[in-house]
């Protein structure tokens, strides 16, 4: 009997990759995303390298997979999609990157906003993921604020002041109802900031005569030698040279003198409820001071400045577009090649993964499309952990590090290098 005859119709591939792409197919409907090759985003010669760049990547790939000796299955379009892909990624990592350099310093800037790629919308485009920032401690500066707020050594919130006429025979004073009266008067700089709110009371004060205490103060702090009496005289017109340590320490002691021992009364406050110590004779003095400062909401901004309640706050609110493709220098374009190559691996994968085998005349081909989609994964992996590890040494706290590792070796080298000696 004589064998068949088998003459089919087609004996290749309905889709097989060629040995190389053409620049002129990059184009965005070629792209599921089409981000470097749209001229809103970049200029027309970006958008050309960018295709150039895909365009040649279709040759790195069939001859890196061998299809110069056997058909890939995948069309160009797969590689220039894998190639888009390598590229957002690659940006992806090193945003990320950027962000952990430079958030705290960016705490409260100006955010941007951003379309369904990620590049920015309107007039905004700053593209911070492309500069260096004046390091301004953002973070660290903004809880300081908080803090110095409540040690009363300056911050971001403003310190009002306030006054009540003392009632004769009478001690206790509710701060809270006497500031909230004020603020219904318009001309008061806190109008209509108390409300229901706590306010927090810094100081209470009041006009005494004190003549006498500028020449006779009561410090109490020691002094060297024959200083021992420095103070206890303490007119403007008595001069002595003490270190300034002392100076500190008696100027402290002297404001607490003033507030205590020179003082005519005491009060105690307790729920905003102060009480005075003796009991004032409505005349001498006519009105007590008060400092106070409104809760404020954490995330109200105020009308004439801003406090950076609005703002980056986050990795996600940065002013972080895609790295522009023509500032990828030739490290990270070698990243993206490889990692393109392993995407188009894993998509050639799943198109032999679809037919196990193929049946021929008294045998079957197995195809290798779950090894090739299990050796993309194990590439893709690798591919980032190794980007992230250079990454990761090369945050500034590590370039910090490095220098100052760098000076110490220096100067053990130096310091066992004989110096010149010079006879003149």
């Amino acid at each position: 009997m004589a064998k068949p005859v088998l003459t089919p119709v087609n004996t290749m591939s309905k889709s097989v990759l060629p040995s190389a792409g053409s620049s002129t197919e990059v184009t965005s409907d070629a792209l599921p995303f089409g981000i470097y090759v749209d001229d809103n985003y970049f200029p027309t010669e970006e958008v050309e390298l960018f295709q150039n760049g895909a365009a040649d990547q279709v040759a790195y790939v069939y001859n890196k997979l061998g299809g110069n000796i056997l058909d890939l299955e995948i069309t160009t379009d797969n590689v220039y999609n894998a190639y888009e892909e390598a590229c957002l990624e690659y940006s992806y990592l090193v945003n990320t990157h950027q962000a952990k350099n430079v958030l705290s310093d960016l705490m409260g800037n100006t955010t941007g906003t951003f379309d369904q790629d990620g590049e920015f919308t309107g007039s905004f485009n700053t593209k911070a993921n492309l500069k260096f920032p004046r390091f301004q401690l953002g973070y660290a500066t903004h809880i300081a604020r908080g803090a110095s707020l409540h040690a009363g050594v300056g911050a971001s919130q403003a310190i009002y002041s306030a006054s009540f006429s003392a009632s004769r025979d009478v001690q206790d004073y509710d701060l809270q109802a006497i500031i909230y009266s004020a603020s219904l008067t318009s001309s008061q700089p806190f109008y209509n900031k108390v409300g229901s709110g706590s306010v927090t009371i810094h100081n209470v004060y009041y006009k005494t005569p004190r003549a006498a205490w500028r020449f006779f103060g009561g410090t109490s702090v020691g002094t060297v030698g024959n200083l021992s009496t420095y103070g206890m005289y303490a007119d403007d017109a008595n001069f002595q040279i003490v270190p300034a340590w002392q100076n500190v320490l008696q100027a402290y002691a002297y404001e607490e003198d003033m507030n205590v021992r020179a003082s005519h009364y005491s009060f105690e406050i307790n729920n905003n409820r102060l009480r005075i110590f003796p009991t004032p004779d409505g005349t001498n003095p006519e009105k007590f001071w008060v400092k106070f400062r409104v809760s404020e909401d954490a995330y109200e901004q105020e009308d004439d400045r801003t406090y950076g309640a609005d703002g980056v706050n986050n990795m996600s609110t940065l002013p972080f577009p895609n790295v522009p493709y023509e500032n990828i220098n030739s490290i990270g374009k070698q990243w993206i090649r490889r990692f393109a190559l392993s995407l188009s691996k894993e998509t050639l994968g799943q198109v032999r993964s679809k037919i196990s085998s193929i049946p021929i005349p008294g045998n079957d081909v197995t195809l290798n499309g779950s090894a090739l989609i299990s050796e993309a994964k194990e590439e893709q992996n690798s591919l980032r952990e190794e980007l992230k590890a250079v990454l990761d040494e090369l945050v500034y706290g590590k370039l910090a590090e490095g220098d100052a590792a760098l000076q110490e070796s220096l100067n053990t080298v130096f310091k066992n290098i004989p110096h010149g000696i010079y006879v003149g």
